[in-house]
This record gives structure tokens, C-alpha cells and sequence, in this order.
């Protein structure tokens, strides 16, 4: 059953990402939206399984990765001031806004401050495709993105660690921040020092494929340390394709990645999102899912686009950036569970969250394109992949 599934998301994601393109969006919209589609709230074609989702695990992986690769490191040494602003732009506004609100719809105080940090969370992996089929993904906007997104992560982790430790949670939250600081500081060193000599090492092993077989051992412990240490899987991988993009195999590793990732894994992840999405049950809350969608998306685009106007841009770069950051994706949702298990989310809430996380997904790539076209030259659109 999985291979015939494997095969019609293969096909459809193709086709509706063409189709999106012809008219003229970005390919990862049609993805998302055929995912919904597909899967068992429509036609009911494709299930979300347990090992689907671990392809798509894989998939999101290797697009951060790829990000990774396609990273220039001088670049992304002089966007540390745009970073941290847009950011914490990016955080600060949907946590005040998501406290707020949950107030307002009879929260408590600790469950409204974990309704904002959950709105205040982020993932660029639907904006990463987004940006390289405008070609911006290393632009000077892309890497304050990329940046940003390194940053949203670190603090909105370690901000539930505080809020679970008040709301009465097992959490040492010296030990939180130290495997953090200990994961960094970690990686960097790996990533300059070890990366470039495994992969001479073991590049040269009598067998086939060693270079990009050594890649992804790297991209896949990294991602590992990184979610072992509370630090999302992507991070890791962005880190350990910026690590190989400062070698001399940068060239071979992506051109062989991007094959492996965009053949298979990588449309599993963005069709798995809409697959995933369960409807049911939610028009008793209509009204609320309008509320947060509208929050999320505007306090987040708002936000971060202020911080990147503070830190320089123009306000078209700027409303770019903040449209790339409205995507909460697959960290919001791993949130919005651990809220669910400890009891800071009802079922109900939890169900709404996530219709709102995924219309957040669906939405960030034609808000992308409207602002970073706007005002530029058309550019003939990236092929579809």
C-alpha cells in the first residue's frame, strides 16, 4: 500500500506544483494544497502513516540541508544584526498578541502565554522553497531569514522550557540551556574542524557514491544531535550544509542532494503536510480558527517585518522577510502536541491550532511572492521541482 501511495503523491505533487506555477504561484502551494486533497479529508487516496511521516521527516531534512549548501558564510556572518532583529521582531509581537487573545477567550494566564509562544514558533521550510524559486534563497533577505529562523528557534525552545518549569513541569532548565550552548558550540567546532576531514576520508573509500554518502552521515547526525539536545532536526541540517558549503565538495554534494531530496523525499514532506490535516469536528469553532489565523498571520508578518526595516531594509525587502516568517510548519505543530500532553491545550484548541498552523503553511508562499515581486523586474520563474 505504501509504494501505490508513494507513487500518487509523486505524480499528483508534480502535477499540482506545475500547475501552481502556470498560475503564477509558487509550485510549493499546489503541493500543499493537493496534499488536503489526497488525503482523508477529501478523497481519502493517501493515509498519514507512521512510516509516511518518517519520509517526510527525511524530506524537510534534506531542504534544509540543501538551504545549508546554497548558504554563502560571509553573507551569513554580516546578516547577525538583521537576524536577531527580525527575529525577535518575529517573536515578540505573536507572543504578546497570543497571551492577549487567550485572555480574552477565557485562558488562563499560563495557558495564554503558551498560546503565544506557540504562535511566536517558526519554520522556513515551506519559505526556503518559496525563496529559491524566486531566487532569493541567497539573496541578502534570504540568509536574514535563514539567520532569523536559527534564532526564532534557540529562544522559543528555551521560553517553554522556562513556561514548563512555572506551569509545574520536570524541567532543569540549566540543563536545558547547556545542551543548547553545548550543541552550538559543538557543531561549529565539528562543522570547521571534522566535517572537511571525513569527508576527504571517507571520500576516498573504494566504493561508490563515498562523497555524498559521507554527506548525508553528516546531515543525519547533526539533524539527530539536534533534536536530541531540544534543538529542531532542520537547524541541525542547515548547519551541517553550511559546514560542506565552505568545501571543496559543495558542488558535487548539492547537485547530488537536491536530486536524492527533490525526486522523492522532498514532495512527501510537502504533500504529507496537507495529508495530515484532520477537519473534523471544527465548525462549533469557526469563529476562533479566524481569530488566531488572522493573529498569527499578521503579528508575525508585522513583526518581523519591522525588525528587518529596523535593522536597514526597504519596506518591500522588509515585508518579504516578514511574510517568509508567518509559517509556523512542523515546529508549531511538535509545540502544539507537547500543549496537548501537558494539559496547556485542550483537544478542542489543539485541533483548532491546527487548522490554523496550516493555513499559516499555505498562505506564506503567495504572500511571499507578492512582496518580493513587487516593484521588481519579472523574472522568468524557477522550474518546478
Amino acid at each position: 500500500m505504501l509504494i501505490l501511495q508513494l507513487a500518487i503523491i509523486l505524480i499528483a505533487s508534480k502535477l499540482a506544483g506545475s500547475l501552481s506555477v502556470r498560475l503564477g504561484q509558487p509550485s510549493v502551494l499546489g503541493k500543499l494544497l493537493i496534499g488536503i486533497i489526497l488525503g482523508p479529508s477529501v478523497l481519502g487516496l493517501v493515509n498519514d502513516t507512521v512510516t509516511l511521516a518518517q519520509l517526510s521527516q527525511i524530506g524537510v531534512i534534506l531542504l534544509m540541508f540543501i538551504a545549508g549548501l546554497e548558504t554563502d558564510i560571509d553573507d551569513f556572518k554580516k546578516s547577525g544584526k538583521a537576524s536577531s532583529f527580525v527575529g525577535l521582531g518575529g517573536i515578540i509581537l505573536p507572543l504578546v498578541g497570543g497571551y492577549l487573545v487567550g485572555g480574552m477567550v477565557g485562558l488562563s494566564t499560563m495557558e495564554s502565554w503558551f498560546l503565544g509562544l506557540l504562535l511566536s514558533a517558526t519554520s522556513v521550510s515551506i519559505s526556503v522553497q518559496a525563496l529559491k524559486e524566486l531566487n532569493q534563497l541567497q539573496s541578502r533577505e534570504g540568509t536574514a531569514i535563514m539567520g532569523a529562523a536559527v534564532i526564532d528557534d534557540v529562544v522559543v525552545i528555551i521560553a517553554l522550557a522556562f513556561l514548563m518549569s512555572f506551569a509545574g513541569g520536570d524541567v532543569n532548565l540549566t540543563a536545558v540551556i547547556l545542551k543548547k550552548v553545548a550543541f552550538f558550540a559543538g557543531a561549529i567546532l565539528v562543522g570547521w574542524k571534522a566535517v572537511p576531514w571525513f569527508l576527504r576520508k571517507f571520500g576516498s573509500l573504494k566504493v561508490t557514491e563515498t562523497v555524498i554518502s559521507s554527506a548525508l552521515i553528516i546531515c543525519f547526525t547533526f539533524a539527530y544531535f539536534a533534536e536530541y539536545t531540544g534543538v529542531a532536526a532542520i537547524i541541525g541540517a542547515y548547519i551541517a550544509g553550511v559546514a560542506i558549503s565552505v568545501t571543496s565538495f559543495k558542488q558535487e554534494v548539492f547537485e547530488k542532494v537536491e536530486t536524492i531530496g527533490y525526486s522523492m523525499f522532498v514532495p512527501v514532506f510537502f504533500t504529507s503536510i496537507g495529508i495530515s490535516a484532520e477537519f473534523s469536528g471544527i465548525s462549533e469553532n469557526l469563529a476562533l480558527i479566524a481569530i488566531l489565523t488572522v493573529l498569527a498571520i499578521l503579528t508575525k508578518l508585522v513583526g518581523a517585518a519591522l525588525g528587518a526595516k529596523l535593522s536597514g531594509f526597504s519596506w518591500n525587502s522588509a515585508m518579504g522577510i516578514g511574510a517568509a516568517m508567518v509559517s509556523r510548519g512542523e515546529v508549531a505543530l511538535i509545540i502544539a502536541a507537547i500543549g496537548l500532553e501537558t494539559k496547556l491545550l485542550t483537544q478542542d484548541l489543539f485541533a483548532v491550532l491546527v487548522v490554523v498552523i496550516l493555513i499559516t503553511t499555505i498562505v506564506t508562499p503567495p504572500m511571499m511572492k507578492v512582496f518580493f515581486n513587487r516593484g521588481a523586474e519579472r523574472v522568468e520563474p524557477v522550474q518546478s521541482k
